[in-house]
């Protein structure tokens, strides 16, 4: 049985002007969600009653508030976009790696500042997008991911805002310190992020504070473990070199193309 049906002008005023009963109104409500015709004549039939001058004085005074807020508007949502992270604690730890590392190259005077920091750089902006997106840092987040700027654009906008903060604070901190023995301040940077984009391929699967876990994990496991003392040595293996940057280049291709396989796969990511 067919359920097309269309409201007429005597039922749309009526229901504009409150004397249709209330399970006829709750019918013509349900039907207008899905008919733009009879949405626009009850539309009509509503600006036809005497509350409607008032509706069209209200919906004036508000757009000619969103125009003069603009600006302020544009400010608030780069902000939002930007993430959790950028504006939270994980600035706050970022300034802490570069001032531990400044701060040891100014008193020691070696290249143990250097090695230090370009051990835990790959890992500050896999740190940075784990506390940027998911219910665990944006109490907004279910209803960001609703919207056609959420799911992996969203991430994507927030990965950018922490690489946008920490590759130049980082590297820039590199380049202060002492460099003899160890990989150059930039080393760092293609290492970082392949295991960006690493995380953001794996967090689907296992969510974001995991995947960062693991591929953080992974890492700090490879240059700490099992010999502090041998650190310089694992990270010039790791970093030093067009071997290393090549098989680092393509880590990062390879990320960047399974992340775009699954990029649908962030419509149900929690």
């Amino acid at each position: 049985m067919s359920r097309q049906w269309h409201t007429s002008e005597a039922r749309a005023a009526r229901y504009a002007d409150g004397s249709l009963p209330e399970p006829d109104a709750w019918s013509l409500e349900r039907h207008l969600e899905s008919c733009a015709d009879c949405a626009s004549r009850v539309s009509a039939a509503v600006r036809a009653t005497a509350a409607g001058a008032v509706l069209t004085d209200v919906r004036a005074a508000v757009l000619a508030s969103a125009v003069r807020e603009v600006p302020v508007s544009r400010f608030a949502r780069l902000l939002w976009a930007a993430g959790p992270a950028v504006r939270g604690s994980w600035s706050a730890a970022l300034l802490v790696v570069a001032g531990a590392a400044l701060l040891l190259g100014q008193f020691r005077g070696a290249p143990e500042a250097r090695t230090l920091l370009l051990a835990l750089a790959p890992v500050v902006p896999v740190a940075g997008v784990a506390l940027s997106y998911g219910p665990h840092a944006d109490p907004l987040h279910e209803l960001a991911a609703s919207t056609p700027g959420g799911g992996l654009r969203l991430a994507l906008t927030r990965t950018a805002a922490v690489l946008a903060v920490s590759l130049p604070v980082l590297t820039l901190t590199g380049l202060l310190l002492p460099a003899s023995g160890v990989p150059a301040a930039a080393a760092w940077l293609l290492p970082g992020l392949a295991l960006t984009l690493a995380t953001l391929a794996l967090a689907p699967l296992t969510g974001f504070r995991t995947a960062s876990a693991v591929t953080a994990g992974g890492w700090l496991c490879a240059v700490l473990a099992p010999s502090p003392d041998e650190i310089g040595a694992r990270l010039a293996r790791c970093l030093d070199g067009a071997p290393a940057q090549s098989a680092w280049a393509a880590a990062v291709a390879l990320s960047a193309l399974l992340l775009a396989a699954r990029r649908t796969a962030y419509d149900r990511t929690h």
